[in-house]
């Protein structure tokens, strides 16, 4: 039909003209702007606020959901909507409803401030570097201490031996994924902002939990290891033994805190990004002991070219 109909509109009009498209109004969509808001706002919604159990859609799982309320909602263009459709109408909205993206709500109110507070010790410390380096100045009486916790570190043993690389076979280590976890620890770093230098130590689990924060060092939170299973109030700068201690240590320490979510602002927070990216980067151990050794030995080595941040 459509091959008898082109011949005889050539005969008619000529082949030239006949080859031409004849002005027509546009046909009006099937599925009109309505119907894809409505998709729109679907995707826009959770799942499981409509009784499923995901959290998030899949393109599948909403183009289902579509097919199966389209007529319900007045849209049955939509009724046999694919998935591709659906993905077509989310694509113009420049929307991705199975993805996540982490935000950071900024709830403290005095932020600016104390942001500024840490800056202003960052730059005495330049200061005070500046001012030493010139000679101008005898030792310094005040020293300026960045101190953070790192936890949950995973003490995982392998259950085979790696394997070294191997010209034309494999050029990686070759790692059974299976493995052994022993435990975990938290890792507390003591960044002494002049030198660069980090302070560390370790105590167990039983001797953590009886025993004050204090160091004999006169840093109250002097670096060391401790088990995770060590209650995390007593760790803090808040706590009744640091407290006590601080009241037998009169004008001995300044505190200047981070504001809410503004860890970042925490200079020893290199140190533990440095941690992350050398020796404790696909670190495996034989037991949970081992790895404060490492950890405490891979601090050592930071510590012979320690960095002074600026």
């Amino acid at each position: 039909m459509s091959v008898a109909k082109w011949i005889d509109k050539a005969l008619q009009m000529g082949v030239k003209e006949g080859m031409k498209d004849t002005p027509h109004k546009p046909r009006e969509a099937v599925i009109t702007d309505d119907a894809k808001a409505w998709v729109v706002h679907l995707a826009c919604s959770k799942p499981k606020d409509l009784g499923y159990a995901a959290e998030l859609w899949t393109r599948s799982a909403l183009a289902r959901h579509v097919r199966k309320q389209a007529v319900q909602a007045g849209y049955p263009a939509l009724a046999k909507a694919a998935k591709a459709t659906v993905q077509r109408i989310l694509a113009a909205q420049t929307l991705q409803p199975h993805k996540v993206k982490y935000y950071l709500e900024r709830r403290d109110p005095l932020f600016e401030q104390k942001m500024r507070d840490v800056l202003l010790v960052y730059q005495e410390v330049a200061m005070q570097n500046e001012a030493l380096n010139s000679k101008a100045v005898s030792p310094l009486e005040v020293i300026t201490v960045s101190v953070d916790e790192k936890p949950g570190v995973q003490a995982i043993g392998a259950t085979s031996p790696d394997l070294a690389p191997v010209a034309g076979k494999h050029p990686t280590v070759a790692r059974d994924p299976e493995y052994k976890r022993f435990g975990t620890w938290s890792i507390l770093a003591r960044w002494i902002c002049m030198t660069g230098m980090s302070r560390r130590g370790w105590k167990n689990g039983t001797e953590a939990r009886s025993s004050s924060v204090a160091e004999g060092s006169g840093c109250l939170l002097s670096s060391r290891l401790h088990h995770s299973h060590h209650p995390r109030q007593s760790l803090a700068h808040t706590s009744r033994e640091t407290r006590a201690y601080l009241a037998t240590r009169p004008n001995r320490f300044k505190y200047v805190h981070t504001p809410t979510h503004g860890s970042w602002l925490n200079i020893v927070e290199t140190l533990f990004g440095k941690m992350a990216r050398t020796f404790l980067r696909h670190i495996r151990v034989q037991s949970r002991q081992e790895l404060p050794q490492r950890i405490l030995k891979g601090v050592a080595e930071i510590n012979e070219e320690p960095v002074v941040h600026r």
